[in-house]
Protein backbone atom coordinates (compact mmCIF):
# COMPACT_ATOMS: atom_id res chain seq x y z
CA UNK A 1 0.00 0.00 0.00
CA UNK A 2 1.41 3.38 -0.99
CA UNK A 3 -0.17 6.74 -0.27
CA UNK A 4 1.45 9.21 -2.66
CA UNK A 5 1.67 12.64 -1.11
CA UNK A 6 3.10 15.79 -2.73
CA UNK A 7 6.90 15.44 -2.83
CA UNK A 8 6.85 11.63 -2.53
CA UNK A 9 10.12 10.25 -3.91
CA UNK A 10 8.78 6.95 -5.27
CA UNK A 11 9.24 5.99 -8.91
CA UNK A 12 6.28 7.51 -10.79
CA UNK A 13 6.33 4.59 -13.24
CA UNK A 14 6.39 1.95 -10.49
CA UNK A 15 5.60 3.57 -7.11
CA UNK A 16 5.61 0.24 -5.28
CA UNK A 17 8.74 -1.20 -6.89
CA UNK A 18 11.08 -0.60 -3.96
CA UNK A 19 8.47 -1.64 -1.38
CA UNK A 20 7.93 -4.84 -3.38
CA UNK A 21 11.66 -5.55 -3.23
CA UNK A 22 11.76 -4.82 0.51
CA UNK A 23 8.84 -7.18 1.10
CA UNK A 24 10.56 -9.89 -0.94
CA UNK A 25 13.75 -9.39 1.05
CA UNK A 26 11.75 -9.77 4.27
CA UNK A 27 10.34 -13.09 3.00
CA UNK A 28 6.81 -11.92 2.23
CA UNK A 29 4.80 -12.93 -0.85
CA UNK A 30 2.96 -9.98 -2.36
CA UNK A 31 -0.62 -10.92 -3.32
CA UNK A 32 -2.01 -7.49 -4.29
CA UNK A 33 -1.14 -3.81 -4.34
CA UNK A 34 -3.01 -0.56 -3.76
CA UNK A 35 -2.00 3.02 -4.58
CA UNK A 36 -3.68 6.21 -3.44
CA UNK A 37 -3.02 9.90 -4.17
CA UNK A 38 -3.80 12.37 -1.38
CA UNK A 39 -2.94 16.03 -0.79
CA UNK A 40 -2.27 15.26 2.90
CA UNK A 41 -2.56 12.25 5.28
CA UNK A 42 -5.79 11.48 7.07
CA UNK A 43 -5.23 12.06 10.82
CA UNK A 44 -7.05 8.86 11.85
CA UNK A 45 -6.01 6.24 9.29
CA UNK A 46 -3.51 8.07 7.02
CA UNK A 47 -5.46 6.85 3.94
CA UNK A 48 -9.01 7.75 4.90
CA UNK A 49 -11.88 5.53 5.98
CA UNK A 50 -13.07 4.69 2.44
CA UNK A 51 -9.64 3.50 1.28
CA UNK A 52 -9.17 1.64 4.59
CA UNK A 53 -12.35 -0.38 3.93
CA UNK A 54 -11.21 -1.03 0.35
CA UNK A 55 -7.92 -2.29 1.79
CA UNK A 56 -9.81 -4.51 4.23
CA UNK A 57 -11.80 -6.08 1.40
CA UNK A 58 -8.58 -6.82 -0.52
CA UNK A 59 -7.07 -8.39 2.59
CA UNK A 60 -10.12 -10.62 3.11
CA UNK A 61 -10.24 -11.64 -0.57
CA UNK A 62 -6.59 -12.72 -0.61
CA UNK A 63 -6.54 -13.92 3.03
CA UNK A 64 -3.59 -11.65 3.66
CA UNK A 65 -1.65 -11.97 6.93
CA UNK A 66 -0.07 -8.52 6.87
CA UNK A 67 -0.57 -5.14 5.17
CA UNK A 68 2.61 -3.15 4.44
CA UNK A 69 2.62 0.61 3.91
CA UNK A 70 5.30 2.51 1.97
CA UNK A 71 4.73 5.37 4.42
CA UNK A 72 5.53 5.95 8.08
CA UNK A 73 2.36 5.84 10.16
CA UNK A 74 1.78 7.04 13.72
CA UNK A 75 0.97 4.44 16.42
CA UNK A 76 -2.69 5.47 16.50
CA UNK A 77 -2.98 5.31 12.71
CA UNK A 78 -1.57 1.75 12.70
CA UNK A 79 -4.01 0.74 15.44
CA UNK A 80 -6.98 2.29 13.61
CA UNK A 81 -6.11 0.61 10.30
CA UNK A 82 -5.64 -2.75 12.05
CA UNK A 83 -9.15 -2.44 13.52
CA UNK A 84 -10.54 -2.11 9.99
CA UNK A 85 -8.41 -4.62 8.03
CA UNK A 86 -8.31 -7.18 10.89
CA UNK A 87 -4.68 -8.15 10.27
CA UNK A 88 -1.21 -6.91 11.19
CA UNK A 89 -0.12 -3.56 9.69
CA UNK A 90 3.52 -2.60 9.12
CA UNK A 91 4.80 0.77 8.01
CA UNK A 92 7.98 1.29 5.98
CA UNK A 93 10.27 1.87 8.97
CA UNK A 94 9.12 -1.26 10.80
CA UNK A 95 9.61 -3.34 7.63
CA UNK A 96 13.18 -2.10 7.22
CA UNK A 97 13.88 -2.75 10.90
CA UNK A 98 12.57 -6.29 10.48
CA UNK A 99 14.92 -6.87 7.52
CA UNK A 100 17.86 -5.54 9.50
CA UNK A 101 16.97 -7.78 12.43
CA UNK A 102 16.85 -10.84 10.17
CA UNK A 103 20.12 -9.99 8.36
CA UNK A 104 22.26 -8.89 11.31
CA UNK A 105 25.11 -11.35 11.93
CA UNK A 106 27.82 -9.57 13.94
CA UNK A 107 27.30 -8.63 17.58
CA UNK A 108 27.63 -4.94 16.76
CA UNK A 109 24.97 -5.13 14.03
CA UNK A 110 22.62 -7.02 16.37
CA UNK A 111 23.05 -4.42 19.09
CA UNK A 112 22.48 -1.58 16.64
CA UNK A 113 19.31 -3.23 15.34
CA UNK A 114 17.95 -3.87 18.83
CA UNK A 115 18.60 -0.25 19.81
CA UNK A 116 16.86 1.04 16.67
CA UNK A 117 13.89 -1.26 17.29
CA UNK A 118 13.51 -0.13 20.89
CA UNK A 119 13.76 3.55 19.93
CA UNK A 120 11.11 2.92 17.29
CA UNK A 121 8.91 0.97 19.72
CA UNK A 122 9.11 3.29 22.75
CA UNK A 123 6.66 6.01 21.56
CA UNK A 124 4.34 3.26 20.25
CA UNK A 125 3.92 1.33 23.50
CA UNK A 126 0.48 2.77 24.27
CA UNK A 127 -0.89 1.57 20.94
CA UNK A 128 0.86 -1.81 21.17
CA UNK A 129 -0.30 -2.90 24.62
CA UNK A 130 -3.82 -3.53 25.82
CA UNK A 131 -2.98 -4.40 29.48
CA UNK A 132 -3.10 -0.82 30.77
CA UNK A 133 -5.23 -1.46 33.85
CA UNK A 134 -3.73 -0.55 37.19
CA UNK A 135 -1.90 -3.24 39.19
CA UNK A 136 -3.46 -3.31 42.66
CA UNK A 137 -1.97 -4.59 45.91
CA UNK A 138 -2.79 -7.82 47.68
CA UNK A 139 -2.81 -11.46 46.64
CA UNK A 140 -1.98 -12.94 44.28
CA UNK A 141 0.32 -10.14 43.09
CA UNK A 142 2.57 -10.27 46.15
CA UNK A 143 4.94 -8.06 48.07
CA UNK A 144 6.18 -4.93 46.38
CA UNK A 145 2.99 -4.09 44.52
CA UNK A 146 0.72 -2.99 47.38
CA UNK A 147 -0.74 0.47 47.23
CA UNK A 148 -2.26 2.35 44.31
CA UNK A 149 0.03 0.55 41.85
CA UNK A 150 0.90 1.88 38.42
CA UNK A 151 -0.01 1.25 34.85
CA UNK A 152 1.71 -1.63 33.09
CA UNK A 153 2.56 0.89 30.38
CA UNK A 154 4.79 2.77 32.83
CA UNK A 155 6.58 -0.46 33.78
CA UNK A 156 7.12 -1.32 30.11
CA UNK A 157 8.51 2.14 29.43
CA UNK A 158 11.00 1.83 32.32
CA UNK A 159 12.11 -1.58 31.03
CA UNK A 160 12.64 -0.15 27.53
CA UNK A 161 14.52 2.89 28.86
CA UNK A 162 16.78 0.68 30.98
CA UNK A 163 17.57 -1.59 28.04
CA UNK A 164 18.22 1.38 25.74
CA UNK A 165 20.74 2.70 28.26
CA UNK A 166 22.48 -0.67 28.46
CA UNK A 167 22.66 -0.95 24.67
CA UNK A 168 24.03 2.56 24.26
CA UNK A 169 26.78 1.88 26.81
CA UNK A 170 27.75 -1.41 25.16
CA UNK A 171 27.68 0.13 21.68
CA UNK A 172 29.79 3.05 22.92
CA UNK A 173 32.52 0.63 24.03
CA UNK A 174 32.46 -1.09 20.63
CA UNK A 175 32.61 2.29 18.90
CA UNK A 176 35.62 3.38 20.94
CA UNK A 177 37.49 0.20 20.03
CA UNK A 178 36.48 0.52 16.38
CA UNK A 179 37.53 4.17 16.24
CA UNK A 180 40.98 3.19 17.49
CA UNK A 181 41.20 0.43 14.88
CA UNK A 182 40.09 2.77 12.08
CA UNK A 183 42.52 5.49 13.19
CA UNK A 184 45.41 3.02 13.26
CA UNK A 185 44.50 1.65 9.83
CA UNK A 186 44.28 5.16 8.39
CA UNK A 187 47.79 5.88 9.68
CA UNK A 188 49.20 2.69 8.18
CA UNK A 189 47.28 2.46 4.90
CA UNK A 190 45.43 4.42 2.27
CA UNK A 191 41.77 3.59 3.00
CA UNK A 192 38.92 3.32 0.50
CA UNK A 193 35.23 3.04 1.44
CA UNK A 194 32.54 1.54 -0.80
CA UNK A 195 29.23 3.35 -0.38
CA UNK A 196 26.05 3.43 -2.40
CA UNK A 197 22.40 2.54 -2.61
CA UNK A 198 21.44 -0.92 -1.47
CA UNK A 199 21.86 -3.56 -4.19
CA UNK A 200 24.12 -1.29 -6.27
CA UNK A 201 26.80 -4.01 -6.47
CA UNK A 202 29.17 -2.91 -3.70
CA UNK A 203 29.79 -6.41 -2.33
CA UNK A 204 30.35 -7.80 -5.84
CA UNK A 205 32.93 -5.07 -6.47
CA UNK A 206 34.48 -5.76 -3.07
CA UNK A 207 34.86 -9.45 -3.96
CA UNK A 208 36.32 -8.61 -7.39
CA UNK A 209 38.90 -6.30 -5.82
CA UNK A 210 39.91 -8.33 -2.79
CA UNK A 211 38.61 -11.91 -3.09
CA UNK A 212 37.01 -11.06 0.26
CA UNK A 213 34.11 -13.50 -0.14
CA UNK A 214 31.56 -10.96 1.09
CA UNK A 215 27.96 -12.09 0.84
CA UNK A 216 26.44 -10.70 -2.37
CA UNK A 217 22.85 -11.23 -3.45
CA UNK A 218 20.19 -9.60 -5.62
CA UNK A 219 18.33 -8.50 -2.49
CA UNK A 220 18.20 -5.24 -0.60
CA UNK A 221 20.47 -4.95 2.44
CA UNK A 222 22.56 -8.04 1.63
CA UNK A 223 25.35 -6.36 3.66
CA UNK A 224 24.70 -5.05 7.18
CA UNK A 225 28.17 -5.00 8.75
CA UNK A 226 31.38 -3.48 7.47
CA UNK A 227 34.03 -5.81 6.06
CA UNK A 228 37.59 -4.57 5.37
CA UNK A 229 40.24 -6.30 3.28
CA UNK A 230 43.58 -5.49 1.65
CA UNK A 231 43.31 -4.37 -1.99
CA UNK A 232 46.43 -4.98 -4.08
CA UNK A 233 46.60 -2.16 -6.62
CA UNK A 234 49.78 -3.38 -8.32
CA UNK A 235 53.17 -1.70 -8.57
CA UNK A 236 53.76 -2.18 -4.86
CA UNK A 237 50.68 -0.13 -3.98
CA UNK A 238 47.90 -1.41 -1.78
CA UNK A 239 44.90 0.03 0.04
CA UNK A 240 42.40 -1.12 2.64
CA UNK A 241 38.94 -1.48 1.06
CA UNK A 242 35.77 -1.44 3.20
CA UNK A 243 32.32 -2.66 2.15
CA UNK A 244 29.49 -0.88 4.00
CA UNK A 245 25.74 -1.16 4.47
CA UNK A 246 23.68 0.15 1.57
CA UNK A 247 21.51 3.24 1.76
CA UNK A 248 17.83 3.52 0.89
CA UNK A 249 15.40 6.41 0.57
CA UNK A 250 13.47 7.32 3.71
CA UNK A 251 15.82 5.29 5.88
CA UNK A 252 14.44 5.43 9.44
CA UNK A 253 16.29 8.15 11.32
CA UNK A 254 16.89 5.74 14.22
CA UNK A 255 18.85 3.54 11.83
CA UNK A 256 20.84 6.48 10.47
CA UNK A 257 21.82 7.36 14.04
CA UNK A 258 22.40 3.80 15.22
CA UNK A 259 24.39 2.68 12.20
CA UNK A 260 26.70 5.67 12.11
CA UNK A 261 29.34 3.53 13.83
CA UNK A 262 28.84 0.84 11.21
CA UNK A 263 29.62 3.52 8.62
CA UNK A 264 32.69 4.69 10.55
CA UNK A 265 34.86 3.26 7.77
CA UNK A 266 33.19 5.54 5.24
CA UNK A 267 33.33 8.61 7.46
CA UNK A 268 37.10 8.30 7.93
CA UNK A 269 38.17 6.85 4.57
CA UNK A 270 40.71 8.70 2.42
CA UNK A 271 38.62 8.01 -0.68
CA UNK A 272 34.94 7.14 -1.14
CA UNK A 273 33.87 5.03 -4.11
CA UNK A 274 30.19 5.84 -4.66
CA UNK A 275 28.85 2.77 -6.45
CA UNK A 276 25.75 3.43 -8.56
CA UNK A 277 23.63 0.92 -10.46
CA UNK A 278 23.52 2.91 -13.69
CA UNK A 279 21.04 0.44 -15.20
CA UNK A 280 18.40 1.18 -12.55
CA UNK A 281 15.52 3.40 -13.77
CA UNK A 282 15.81 5.49 -10.58
CA UNK A 283 19.59 5.81 -10.65
CA UNK A 284 19.58 9.61 -10.37
CA UNK A 285 17.28 9.59 -7.35
CA UNK A 286 19.37 6.85 -5.74
CA UNK A 287 22.51 8.95 -6.21
CA UNK A 288 20.78 11.94 -4.59
CA UNK A 289 19.81 9.73 -1.61
CA UNK A 290 23.40 8.50 -1.17
CA UNK A 291 24.80 12.02 -1.26
CA UNK A 292 22.23 13.17 1.30
CA UNK A 293 22.98 10.30 3.70
CA UNK A 294 26.74 10.90 3.38
CA UNK A 295 26.16 14.49 4.42
CA UNK A 296 24.00 13.32 7.35
CA UNK A 297 26.70 11.00 8.72
CA UNK A 298 29.45 13.59 8.29
CA UNK A 299 31.38 11.99 5.41
CA UNK A 300 32.02 15.30 3.69
CA UNK A 301 35.78 15.89 3.78
CA UNK A 302 37.25 13.05 1.71
CA UNK A 303 37.61 12.77 -2.05
CA UNK A 304 34.72 11.05 -3.84
CA UNK A 305 34.77 8.99 -7.04
CA UNK A 306 31.52 8.01 -8.75
CA UNK A 307 31.59 4.41 -10.05
CA UNK A 308 28.90 3.61 -12.63
CA UNK A 309 28.31 -0.11 -12.12
CA UNK A 310 26.29 -2.74 -14.04
CA UNK A 311 27.00 -1.24 -17.46
CA UNK A 312 26.63 -4.78 -18.84
CA UNK A 313 22.89 -4.50 -18.15
CA UNK A 314 22.38 -1.39 -20.26
CA UNK A 315 20.53 -1.96 -23.51
CA UNK A 316 22.23 1.07 -25.06
CA UNK A 317 24.84 3.63 -23.99
CA UNK A 318 22.63 6.73 -23.98
CA UNK A 319 22.08 6.70 -20.20
CA UNK A 320 25.76 6.05 -19.58
CA UNK A 321 26.79 8.97 -21.80
CA UNK A 322 24.39 11.28 -19.96
CA UNK A 323 25.89 10.33 -16.58
CA UNK A 324 29.45 10.73 -17.88
CA UNK A 325 28.59 14.19 -19.20
CA UNK A 326 26.88 15.23 -15.96
CA UNK A 327 29.63 13.79 -13.73
CA UNK A 328 33.03 14.30 -15.39
CA UNK A 329 35.67 11.99 -14.02
CA UNK A 330 33.33 9.12 -13.17
CA UNK A 331 34.35 5.53 -13.96
CA UNK A 332 32.15 3.00 -15.76
CA UNK A 333 32.57 -0.67 -14.82
CA UNK A 334 30.85 -4.02 -14.50
CA UNK A 335 31.83 -5.49 -11.14
CA UNK A 336 30.30 -8.82 -12.15
CA UNK A 337 32.25 -9.28 -15.42
CA UNK A 338 35.32 -7.22 -14.53
CA UNK A 339 34.88 -4.84 -17.48
CA UNK A 340 36.51 -1.46 -16.79
CA UNK A 341 38.06 -2.66 -13.52
CA UNK A 342 41.63 -1.78 -14.54
CA UNK A 343 40.58 1.81 -15.19
CA UNK A 344 39.13 1.98 -11.68
CA UNK A 345 42.36 0.63 -10.20
CA UNK A 346 44.37 3.32 -12.00
CA UNK A 347 42.10 6.04 -10.67
CA UNK A 348 42.43 4.74 -7.11
CA UNK A 349 46.22 4.53 -7.48
CA UNK A 350 46.29 8.12 -8.73
CA UNK A 351 44.19 9.26 -5.76
CA UNK A 352 46.44 7.33 -3.39
CA UNK A 353 49.63 8.87 -4.76
CA UNK A 354 48.31 12.39 -5.01
CA UNK A 355 50.23 14.99 -7.00
CA UNK A 356 53.30 13.35 -8.57
CA UNK A 357 56.61 15.23 -8.47
CA UNK A 358 60.14 14.52 -9.62
CA UNK A 359 62.46 15.02 -6.64
CA UNK A 360 66.05 14.30 -5.62
CA UNK A 361 66.07 12.91 -2.09
CA UNK A 362 68.98 12.18 0.22
CA UNK A 363 68.40 9.30 2.64
CA UNK A 364 70.77 8.02 5.34
CA UNK A 365 71.86 4.51 4.35
CA UNK A 366 70.84 3.31 7.83
CA UNK A 367 67.19 4.42 7.30
CA UNK A 368 65.95 1.09 6.01
CA UNK A 369 62.24 1.93 6.28
CA UNK A 370 62.53 5.05 4.13
CA UNK A 371 64.66 3.26 1.52
CA UNK A 372 62.19 0.37 1.39
CA UNK A 373 59.26 2.75 0.93
CA UNK A 374 61.01 4.63 -1.90
CA UNK A 375 62.06 1.42 -3.66
CA UNK A 376 58.58 -0.07 -3.47
CA UNK A 377 56.19 2.88 -3.57
CA UNK A 378 57.92 5.40 -5.83
CA UNK A 379 59.34 5.28 -9.35
CA UNK A 380 63.13 5.35 -8.90
CA UNK A 381 64.75 7.12 -11.86
CA UNK A 382 68.32 7.20 -10.51
CA UNK A 383 70.15 5.91 -7.47
CA UNK A 384 73.69 6.77 -6.27
CA UNK A 385 75.63 6.08 -3.07
CA UNK A 386 77.90 8.63 -1.46
CA UNK A 387 79.27 9.10 2.05
CA UNK A 388 76.83 6.80 3.97
CA UNK A 389 73.88 8.25 2.08
CA UNK A 390 71.70 7.19 -0.82
CA UNK A 391 70.71 9.87 -3.31
CA UNK A 392 67.45 9.00 -5.09
CA UNK A 393 65.98 10.77 -8.08
CA UNK A 394 62.34 9.66 -7.98
CA UNK A 395 58.88 10.34 -9.27
CA UNK A 396 56.82 10.28 -6.10
CA UNK A 397 53.32 11.22 -5.04
CA UNK A 398 52.31 13.59 -2.27
CA UNK A 399 50.89 10.79 -0.14
CA UNK A 400 54.13 8.80 -0.29
CA UNK A 401 55.93 11.91 0.91
CA UNK A 402 53.45 12.11 3.75
CA UNK A 403 54.22 8.49 4.63
CA UNK A 404 57.96 9.26 4.70
CA UNK A 405 57.30 12.18 7.00
CA UNK A 406 55.10 10.01 9.24
CA UNK A 407 58.00 7.54 9.58
CA UNK A 408 60.10 10.30 11.11
CA UNK A 409 62.65 9.82 8.33
CA UNK A 410 65.71 12.09 8.07
CA UNK A 411 65.14 12.53 4.35
CA UNK A 412 66.33 15.76 2.68
CA UNK A 413 65.19 17.26 -0.63
CA UNK A 414 68.23 18.71 -2.42
CA UNK A 415 66.41 19.89 -5.59
CA UNK A 416 63.19 19.45 -7.49
CA UNK A 417 63.53 18.15 -11.04
CA UNK A 418 67.17 17.18 -10.80
CA UNK A 419 68.22 19.70 -13.45
CA UNK A 420 68.86 22.79 -11.39
CA UNK A 421 71.64 23.45 -8.88
CA UNK A 422 71.43 21.49 -5.67
CA UNK A 423 70.28 23.43 -2.64
CA UNK A 424 71.87 23.10 0.76
CA UNK A 425 69.25 20.49 1.56
CA UNK A 426 65.76 20.94 2.93
CA UNK A 427 64.25 18.51 5.49
CA UNK A 428 61.24 16.64 4.18
CA UNK A 429 59.00 18.21 6.82
CA UNK A 430 59.64 21.64 5.25
CA UNK A 431 58.87 20.71 1.64
CA UNK A 432 55.16 21.34 1.86
CA UNK A 433 54.48 17.62 1.56
CA UNK A 434 51.98 17.60 4.40
CA UNK A 435 48.29 17.57 3.53
CA UNK A 436 47.55 21.06 4.76
CA UNK A 437 50.08 22.65 2.35
CA UNK A 438 49.70 20.42 -0.71
CA UNK A 439 46.29 18.79 -1.02
CA UNK A 440 46.04 15.59 -3.05
CA UNK A 441 44.68 15.93 -6.57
Amino acid sequence: MACLLPGHEADPHDPLGELRSLADTAGARVVDELIQNRPKPDPATFIGSGKAHELAEMARTHRADVVIFDNDLSPSQIANVEEVVLCKVLDRSELILDIFAARARTREAKLQVELAQLEYTYPRLRAMWSHLERIVGGAPTGIGTRGPGEQQLEIDRRIVQRRVGELKREIALIQQRKQREVAQRNRDFFTVGLVGYTNAGKSTLFNTATAGEAYADEKLFATLSTRTRRWDLGGGDCAMLSDTVGFVRDLPHHLVASFRATLEEAVHSDLLLIVLDVSHPRARQQLDTVMRVLDEIGATEQERLLVLNKVDRLEHNADLLVFERQHPGCVAISAKTGWGFEGLVERVRAAMRGEVQTLRLVVPITDGKAIHLLENRAEVLERTYEDKQVVFRVRIGTRQLQELRALGSRVRVIDGDGNGPASAGMPLSQTGADRSERPAS
